[in-house]
């Protein structure tokens, strides 16, 4: 009996060590499944994009083209500078040289680019279907990635023109920009503001740059250059003429901005050019357009690249305003409030951004 008892006992001693162990094996290998599931993640969260790509984005299936400008602006080097980030992330690239804004818009719909810097003004007009798009299907499927720099409507003439406000254009020639560009935009609506016409001037369709080349021997009296602030070409003129900017102020800048909300009222300092004086203008956003087919991790992948430090000196060492005015926390200038749309993949950027 006491034998049976002791060989009882024993079993139950062995039965309870096992239910242990047992339980013990449970504990370890839900710590150690926990601990993988942790580690499972980090790819994950890559493979949505970031600057490494993460491991399901396989940046070399991708060719981004980034239509600019003329070689002449401020669109050609910044949006080189963008086409470099875009190759240093591993994805195939190439910078266009293009007729700007309204070339821009019109490639993008018709899928001949992937990036396109355009101006605000003529992107909501393609939008709306008015303006250079008058007559034209609405361009619902554009879509936004960045805000980037204001456009500076700079209408600049010389000292021994005679010109010193609007009105002294009567008469004179004039170059308003190519037929339908973004900066020939802008002219016949500062033209509108100001209570007149294409027929009050000798108005010639020139880019600003031949304008401006016009200018250096007399056969141009003024140009409108709606560009960013230390445009090259206006640098030029200055070394062989006297720089005037004709302002854009008082109930033209009133009224300009009353019809057109996109417009904002800005300064051209003196120091920019060797002015005499600052002058009032006016000045629309540059957004960066982005084709809508790119996938959104692709999107999410570029604006991260773009705002993180090394891409931002890399776009900041092509020109002084993309440096000044290109930065995280102005990223939707321009854009909020507007009709037009952010790529779902921007706006996830924004979103996790605390950017609203």
């Amino acid at each position: 009996m006491k034998v049976g008892n002791s060989v009882n006992k024993k079993l139950e001693g062995d039965g309870m060590m096992k239910k242990f162990l047992a339980a013990l094996m449970i504990m370890v290998m839900a710590l150690l499944t926990a601990a993988c599931g942790g580690a499972g993640d980090a790819p994950k969260e890559a493979a949505k994009g970031g600057s490494d790509g993460g491991a399901k984005l396989d940046r070399s299936k991708y060719f981004v083209t980034v239509l600019t400008g003329p070689t002449s602006g401020i669109y050609f080097p910044i949006g080189g500078a963008f086409s470099k980030v875009v190759g240093a992330l591993g994805y195939k690239t190439s910078a266009t040289a293009t007729g700007a804004t309204v070339e821009n818009i019109n490639a993008i719909m018709s899928g001949q680019g992937e990036l396109a810097i355009a101006m605000s003004d003529s992107v909501i007009q393609a939008i709306e279907a008015n303006g250079a798009f008058q007559g034209k299907k609405p361009a619902t499927d554009l879509r936004v990635m960045m805000g980037l720099w204001p456009n500076v409507c700079q209408l600049v003439t010389t000292s021994d023109s005679g010109i010193t406000k609007f009105s002294d254009l009567k008469g004179k020639k004039v170059g308003v920009g190519a037929p339908n560009s973004g900066v020939e935009i802008n002219a016949r609506m500062m033209y509108e503001a100001a209570g007149m016409s294409y027929k009050d001037s000798k108005v010639d369709y020139l880019s600003y740059g031949e304008a401006i080349d016009q200018m250096k021997n007399g056969q141009c009296d003024a140009a409108f250059v709606t560009s960013g602030l230390g445009n090259a070409t206006i640098k030029e003129l200055g070394t062989t003429k006297k720089i005037v900017f004709v302002p854009i102020e008082g109930d033209q800048l009133k009224k300009l901005m009353t019809k057109y909300p996109y417009y904002i009222e800005w300064k051209i300092p003196k120091d920019v050019y060797g002015t005499d004086k600052d002058t009032t203008t006016a000045a629309v956003m540059n957004v960066m357009l982005v084709a809508k087919s790119l996938p959104d991790e692709v999107v999410y992948d570029l604006v991260k690249g773009f705002y993180d430090a090394k891409g931002l000196e890399v776009i900041g060492g092509s020109h002084a305003t993309a440096k000044k005015e290109i930065k995280l926390d102005t990223a939707l200038r321009g854009i909020k409030g507007t009709k037009m749309v952010l790529h779902p993949g921007a706006a996830k950027f924004y979103a996790e951004k605390g950017i609203k």
